[in-house]
């Protein structure tokens, strides 16, 4: 009986094609963003300087996205890199990524 509620409440597969997909139309509707090239990784950049680069895992692995996002924009940054494997560690990331784009602003 207990095995049979755990499958009931288990959460759905992470996919990560799916969630890549939804990732990218977010950081598009960020109007400071843009994104850039159309090749792997995914890249985005903030007032022209490489901020964010995105890509999914390999075929073989747990599915996950690979997420890295620069500690401030420049021409060559220094990458915090993540991997995320839920839809919760990916909303996560966005809510961090919205304070840094803030703080940055209010840098710049």
């Amino acid at each position: 009986m207990s095995e049979e509620l755990s499958d009931f409440f288990a959460l759905p597969p992470f996919k990560a094609d799916e969630a890549l997909v939804k990732l990218r139309r977010d950081l598009r509707e960020l109007k400071p963003l843009s994104e850039k090239g159309t090749g792997a990784p995914i890249r985005f950049e903030w007032k022209g300087l490489p901020v964010i680069e995105l890509s999914v895992s390999a075929p073989d692995e747990k599915p996950a996205l690979a997420v890295s996002l620069a500690k401030r924009p420049s021409q060559r940054p220094e990458w915090l890199k993540q991997t995320l494997s839920s839809s919760a560690e990916v909303r996560k990331w966005l809510d961090g990524l919205k304070l840094n784009l803030k703080r940055w602003d209010d840098e710049d």
